[in-house]
C-alpha cells in the first residue's frame, strides 16, 4: 500500500530530472507529500489504492515504475552499505512474492485454514479456540495481498532454495506481531523448520526518524560524522601526521556510531547525541579506536627487539593479572553474543578492556625496563590490541592504527 502511494506520489509530483541526479531524496520528497495530500484529500488515496491493485494484478506500467525505483533504490542501498564496510549476496524483499502469494492462498485454503469475514477480507484464525478473537489477514476484499500473505511465500521459498539451519529477521520492533502471526500459520501449515525462524527486534534512534517529513537520512549522518571526526582531529595536538584523514575520520567516526548504537540491547530506543558520540573518553566507539591505535604505536617503537621469547612469570603486577582474566572470557562473551544475538556483550567486554589497557598504559611501563619485563609487557598489550581488532571487526568497526 506504502508504493501504492508512492508511485501516485511521483505521477503527481514526481520530475524525471531530480529522480536521476537524486533518487532517495526525490522519493521521499514525493511520498511525504502525498501523504499529506492524502490524509486531506480521499481521491488521492483512492488514487493509490487503485496504484496498488494494478501492481497486484500484475499491470505491465505500474510494474515498471516499481522496479525503476526499486533499482535505484537498491544502487543508493549499495553504495551506503559499503561505506559501513556491508554488502549482501541478494537483495529480495517480500515485494518479490506477489505472484508467489496466490498459491500461498491456494495452499492455505486446502489445509482448511482460510475463513471470509463480514467485511470481506480473508483470514487465518490464530485464536485457537476457533471465536476469532485473534486473526491474520491473508487477502483484503478487493483481492489484493498483504505483507503476511507475501512473508509466508517468501519464508517457504527461502527454505526450498537455502534450506536453512536458522532464518533471521532483522526488523523494528513494531514488527514483533507480524511476525510472531506468520511464523504460526507456517507451522499450522505443517512446517516443523518455522520453529528455526526468529525476529530480531531493534528499537528506534530517537530525533532520527518519522513519516511525516524531518527525517535524517543515514548518508548525511555519515558525512556528518565524518566532517566532525575531521574537525575534532585538527583540533587535538596529538593528532599523528597521517596520508588519508578523511578515511580515519570516517572509520571513528563510524566507530562511535556503531558503538553508541550497540551499547545497550538492540530493542531498547535511545536518544540520539552527537556530543556523547564523539566523546574520547569514557565508553565510545572513540575510545576503543584511541585505544588501539595507541597500542599500535607501542607495538611500533618496541617491537622488533621484543617479541621473540617471553617469560610470562614477569606479569605479577595487579594490572597485569587483571587483563590476562580479561582476555580469557574473550570466548564467553562471544558464544553468548552468537547466542542472544546481542552485540551489547561483545561491546562492554571491548570498553572494559580498553579501560583496563589504558590504566596498564600508564604503570606497566616497557621503556627502561628491563628485556624481560619490557617482552613480557609488550606481549601482553600485543594480545590486547589483537582482541581490540577481532572485536571491533566483529561489530562491523574497522580498528585504525593512527589518530
Amino acid at each position: 500500500m506504502q508504493f501504492g502511494l508512492l508511485g501516485t506520489g511521483f505521477q503527481l509530483f514526481g520530475y524525471e530530472e531530480k529522480l536521476q541526479s537524486n533518487p532517495l531524496q526525490h522519493l521521499f520528497e514525493v511520498y511525504v507529500q502525498v501523504n499529506k495530500e492524502a490524509a486531506d484529500d480521499k481521491n488521492v488515496a483512492k488514487l493509490a489504492h487503485e496504484f496498488f491493485h494494478r501492481l497486484e494484478l500484475g499491470d505491465v506500467q505500474a510494474l515498471s515504475l516499481w522496479q525503476r525505483f526499486r533499482n535505484l533504490s537498491v544502487e543508493e542501498y549499495i553504495q551506503i552499505y559499503k561505506r559501513l564496510g556491508v554488502y549482501f549476496d541478494e537483495y529480495s524483499g517480500e515485494s518479490f512474492y506477489r505472484e508467489k502469494s496466490r498459491d500461498i492462498l491456494k495452499l492455505l485454503d486446502s489445509k482448511g485454514l482460510l475463513q471470509k469475514t463480514v467485511t470481506g477480507n480473508v483470514v487465518v484464525d490464530l485464536s485457537g479456540t476457533g471465536d476469532l478473537s485473534s486473526v491474520c489477514t491473508v487477502m483484503r476484499s478487493d483481492g489484493t495481498s498483504l505483507y503476511a500473505t507475501r512473508d509466508l511465500a517468501a519464508a517457504i521459498d527461502r527454505m526450498d532454495k537455502y534450506n536453512f539451519d536458522r532464518m533471521i529477521y532483522v526488523a523494528d520492533k513494531g514488527q514483533k506481531r507480524h511476525f510472531q502471526q506468520v511464523f504460526q500459520i507456517l507451522k499450522m501449515m505443517g512446517y516443523e523448520w518455522a520453529e528455526r525462524c526468529q525476529h530480531v527486534p531493534f528499537g528506534i534512534v530517537k530525533g532520527m526518524k518519522t513519516r511525516r517529513g524531518d527525517v535524517t537520512f543515514l548518508e548525511d549522518v555519515l558525512n556528518e560524522v565524518q566532517s566532525r571526526m575531521l574537525q575534532n582531529m585538527a583540533s587535538i595536538k596529538t593528532t599523528k601526521k597521517m596520508e588519508n584523514p578523511q578515511e580515519t575520520a570516517e572509520r571513528v567516526g563510524l566507530a562511535a556510531l556503531i558503538i553508541q548504537d550497540f551499547k545497550g540491547l538492540l530493542l531498547s530506543d535511545y536518544q540520539f547525541s552527537w556530543d556523547r558520540v564523539f566523546q574520547s573518553r569514557g565508553d565510545t566507539g572513540v575510545f576503543l579506536q584511541y585505544t588501539h591505535a595507541r597500542l599500535h604505536s607501542l607495538e611500533e617503537t618496541f617491537g622488533c627487539g621484543y617479541l621473540n621469547d617471553v617469560n610470562v612469570a614477569c606479569l605479577q603486577e595487579p594490572q597485569s593479572v587483571s587483563i590476562l582474566q580479561h582476555l580469557l572470557r574473550f570466548d564467553e562473551v562471544l558464544y553468548k553474543s552468537s547466542q542472544d544475538l546481542q552485540p551489547k556483550h561483545i561491546v562492554g567486554y571491548l570498553l572494559t578492556l580498553s579501560h583496563l589497557a589504558a590504566m596498564a598504559h600508564k604503570t606497566l611501563q616497557v621503556k627502561d625496563s628491563s628485556p624481560d619485563v619490557a617482552g613480557a609487557r609488550l606481549h601482553l598489550f600485543k594480545a590486547v590490541r589483537s582482541v581490540l581488532a577481532n572485536g571491533m571487526k566483529l561489530l562491523g568497526i574497522t580498528p585504525v592504527c593512527r589518530m
